[in-house]
């Protein structure tokens, strides 16, 4: 009975798996492109941030004219992305745990105790945000005019299938097209003192990971 139950439950997670994949919009990914089921391509940069208020007005200003002149030069669009969730402190409480253990000190101690204290009544009374910012750059790959009117049909009406039959020169290609994309948004962004890092593989996995189930908050470990 007790395998009985095993096997219904792995069946209902297997189905709940099938349904969920529907509405990812990831066909797979290579390195650190995105391929999307539409055909098109992807990569994502991560931005870090700045505390924009200790700025002086004319620095202010400058970012601000900075970040308008660079939208204004595109001549594609951009998606950008902020991911919010809950912070969690356990690892951080348990590094303050293994000092109050390990310290010799008792006035030190005491108050190691106390600061582990409050941290965890501040994140109690206040609901404490990690944020995370991403520009995502795309790539539209047009219909084929390779093979005749067939081809071109099914690049129009299947394009996921027309990105599967790209030869790895092709694909190196539109890689590269891609990659002028992103290392303009990359200097210009970078230009107004923001750090920019555009996500691997690994990195990749977990950020969507993370998206498609936010009831994880850690995600999934990197090599």
């Amino acid at each position: 009975m007790a395998q009985k139950n095993i096997y219904s439950k792995k069946k209902i997670i297997m189905a709940e798996a099938a349904n969920t994949k529907q509405f990812v919009e990831i066909q797979e990914i290579r390195g650190d492109i995105l391929i999307l089921k539409d055909g098109s391509l992807r990569q994502v940069i991560r931005v870090g941030s700045i505390n924009f208020e200790l700025k002086s007005q004319d620095e202010q200003m400058a970012i601000l004219q900075g970040f308008r002149d660079f939208l204004n030069a595109l001549d594609f669009s951009l998606e950008i992305m902020v991911m919010s969730r809950k912070l969690n402190i356990n690892k951080y409480l348990a590094l303050i745990n293994e000092l109050i253990e390990n310290q010799q000190n008792e006035l030190m101690r005491i108050q190691a105790i106390e600061y582990s204290k409050f941290v965890q009544e501040l994140t109690q009374l206040a609901n404490i945000m990690a944020k995370d910012f991403f520009v995502t750059v795309p790539f539209y790959i047009g219909p084929r005019a390779k093979g005749g009117i067939k081809e071109i049909l099914k690049s129009i009406f299947k394009p996921s299938e027309t990105v599967k039959k790209l030869t790895p020169e092709e694909f190196d290609s539109y890689k590269s097209q891609l990659n002028q994309r992103v290392n303009l948004v990359y200097e210009n962004l970078a230009g107004l003192g923001l750090g920019i890092k555009v996500l691997e593989e690994n990195e990749l996995i977990n950020l969507y990971y993370r998206l498609y189930n936010p009831g994880i908050i850690e995600g999934i470990k990197t090599q």
